[in-house]
């Protein structure tokens, strides 16, 4: 579930391995990349950290973020 904090829309993934973990922000780059719009993301092993803000909107959360959240919800099922 994404939550806004901070200006940001934050999310937590886990996965089985750092195999699926890489694979998963595999798709969400071409998916951020087709959007033209890419999230600040941390990977350690199996756990992926997601933020997501615009910066040309002075790092608030806008209608893109959104968007990139919700692909990325269908990514993961």
């Amino acid at each position: 579930m994404w939550e806004e904090k901070n200006n940001e829309l934050c999310r937590a993934f886990e996965f089985s391995d750092f195999s699926e973990a890489f694979a998963f922000m595999t798709q969400v780059a071409l998916v951020a990349e087709k959007q033209g719009h890419h999230p600040w993301w941390s990977n350690v092993w199996n756990k992926v950290e997601i933020r997501l803000s615009t910066h040309e909107a002075a790092n608030t959360v806008t209608e893109k973020d959104r968007l990139l959240a919700a692909a990325i919800d269908k990514i993961v099922g």
